[in-house]
């Protein structure tokens, strides 16, 4: 499987399985110890007015060998307007 095909997929498949609208991949790797992929992405989590003030949930999705998503975990969370760098744990 091709990373803009895992990409897509995590971009359809965290939509459903959480029903928060995605902002932004992040990231994604193969995952060594199961084969699969890890995709790093943000997911909004409250809309604030203004923007800046948007919550943004930071989600590890893995994904097997197949495409499919077998977990996501909230990995941490940040406002929008933040311009540090945020750690995830």
């Amino acid at each position: 499987m091709r990373l803009k095909e895992v990409i897509e997929k995590v971009k359809i498949g965290i939509g459903e399985l959480t029903t928060l609208k995605l902002n932004t991949v992040i990231g994604a790797s193969k995952d060594e110890e199961n084969g699969g992929w890890k995709v790093l992405v943000e997911l909004l989590e409250k809309e604030s007015i203004p923007d800046s003030m948007d919550l943004l949930g930071i989600y590890e999705v893995l994904l097997n060998q197949e495409g499919e998503i077998v977990r996501f975990e909230r990995k941490g969370m940040r406002k929008r307007g933040d311009i540090e760098k945020v750690e995830v744990y």
